[in-house]
């Protein structure tokens, strides 16, 4: 087993691999870029390392300066958590050449599954269905624009070193497509260093589906069944559960046989999720494959029991996998929420600052992955997510009612946060039945803007508008005022303090 981890990444998932290596006694080496220095990783770190300024581009995402902290840390090995480096085979590759353990895929099979374009070229080698799309990334709009107006609009422009959303655009016509083909090209160059776009065609009310899938180097690869990732926000996955409300046995050993019959054409080791859109007849697309551990990896380890990041150590180290398909049990259900740093109240506006307070709920079966603490600033230089907010049940109505308890546990002070948004949505009747798809959250907020009303102020409330405004007033007349003085204006009826009311109401409606 290794004897010391470089952990290039930051915030939540750092402590989730750091947590995982000192359960194992290895020690773990943190690096931060001057926007993290207090970050609670770098605190719970045996030893942590700057690498730069807080762009990414100077820091996380600096191969060199990692591969220098690797050496000067003494670490035989790195794992790359998620987002950053880590579906990046230059940075699998300078492990291999630096002879440091890459606790992941290795760069060959990275470059095979990691490219959507390569991935979909293996998934047709290996009979695994896929949405309609380009097997190669586009050269411009203009050849765009040729395979939309055959396929028939509306598309999707994806990255093809994408991920998380990054690098999207859905497109509904000609007019559309060369805007769409700006951001979502210079969206994927800022996240992952490469710019190039394919196209999908775009289904209506798919469910997003994926299928986790382990390996070792003994040959053995197994997949740990599925999780519903269909509320989306934007593409951005917002919450996840296991198992999906709509899979059964026989279509999750379908997909599971699909998954990993790609994943070893593909020669993948590690973990891994193999990403599907399953249509209103269960039909089932493959889409793409994260060569890396998810964000949302924690409601498989809930309802599987298995540590991902402790197997992803092992299996790096090169032992065999303790377990077989048939060992592999769903048991319960789990559901997961995204806590970001953003106002759902103000068009999700990133809402960075410094956390004045937070309380964190327990009790059964709530497991909460974060890395923040009150005093701590979050920075405005990454994505917002603060944790995942993850609850357990025997069954979804029972993970529902427990997480919904736990959002009304959970609290931070100081910075705005989209737990207000989750539970209102765990309470939809719609989510309840489980009746989601992608655009689900999108058609779920567009609804709920156009039924909005202006925001009226609790009658306490109006009352002190009222009496601050008659304040302002009293303090700006000064002492000669009649009012101050305690008397009414001539030919003036009522108190005074009805008068200065009646004057402040004149100037503002306190509601407004």
């Amino acid at each position: 087993m290794f004897r010391k981890v470089l952990i290039a990444n930051r915030g939540e998932i750092a402590i989730r691999v750091l947590r995982a290596c000192r359960e194992m006694g290895i020690a773990a080496v943190a690096v931060y870029s001057e926007a993290d220095r207090a970050s609670l990783h770098v605190r719970l770190a045996e030893e942590a390392y700057p690498i730069g300024p807080a762009p990414s581009r100077e820091s996380y995402l600096r191969i060199d300066k990692l591969m220098d902290v690797a050496h000067r840390a003494g670490c035989d090995a790195l794992h790359p958590g998620y987002g950053f480096l880590a579906e990046n085979p230059a940075l699998a590759r300078a492990c291999a050449e630096n002879k440091i353990t890459f606790i992941g895929p290795s760069p060959g099979a990275m470059e095979k599954l990691g490219s959507k374009t390569a991935a979909r070229h293996i998934a047709r080698s290996a009979g695994v269905p896929m949405v309609p799309g380009t097997l190669e990334p586009l050269a411009d709009t203009a050849q765009a624009a040729a395979f939309a107006r055959e396929a028939g609009y509306p598309i999707l422009l994806k990255a093809v070193a994408g991920g998380g959303g990054k690098g999207m655009r859905r497109v509904e016509s000609d007019a559309e497509l060369p805007s769409a083909w700006r951001d979502a090209s210079s969206e994927a160059l800022n996240a992952f260093g490469d710019g190039r776009l394919y196209i999908e065609k775009y289904l209506d009310r798919p469910r997003h589906i994926e299928i986790q899938v382990l390996g070792d180097h003994h040959g053995s690869i197994l997949h740990l069944g599925e999780r519903e990732c269909s509320v989306q926000r934007r593409h951005q996955k917002v919450i996840e559960e296991s198992p999906s409300p709509v899979v059964d046995s026989a279509l999750r050993q379908a997909m599971g046989e699909a998954a990993v019959r790609l994943a070893r054409a593909g020669g993948y080791t590690n973990a891994g999720t193999l990403e599907f859109l399953v249509d209103a007849h269960r039909n089932f697309f493959f889409l793409e494959v994260n060569t890396r551990l998810q964000v949302e990896h924690p409601v498989t380890e809930m309802v599987t029991g298995l540590d991902l990041v402790k197997l992803q150590l092992r299996v790096a180290a090169g032992e065999p996998l303790p377990l077989q398909q048939q060992d592999v049990a769903l048991r319960g259900h789990a559901i997961e929420c995204r806590v970001y740093a953003e106002d759902p109240d103000n068009n999700f506006f990133p809402s960075p600052g410094k956390i004045l307070s937070r309380r964190v709920p327990a009790g059964p079966g709530i497991r909460l992955d974060d890395g923040v603490y009150p005093g701590w600033v979050v920075p405005n230089d990454y994505d917002p997510l603060l944790g995942k907010l993850i609850a357990w049940g025997v069954d979804r109505a029972e993970a529902i009612a427990r997480l919904r308890r736990a959002l009304e546990e959970y609290s931070v002070g100081g910075i705005k946060t989209n737990v207000s948004l989750f539970r209102r949505l765990l309470v939809d009747p719609e989510y309840v039945r489980g009746e989601i798809y992608t655009r689900w959250l999108d058609d779920w907020l567009a609804r709920a803007a156009a039924s909005s009303t202006p925001a009226q102020l609790p009658e306490s409330l109006e009352t002190a508008a009222v009496l601050a405004a008659a304040l302002f007033h009293l303090s700006a007349n000064g002492a000669n005022s009649s009012v101050a003085a305690g008397s009414a204006p001539a030919g003036a009826s009522g108190s005074p303090w009805k008068q200065e009311g009646r004057r402040a109401s004149v100037l503002r409606d306190p509601r407004e």
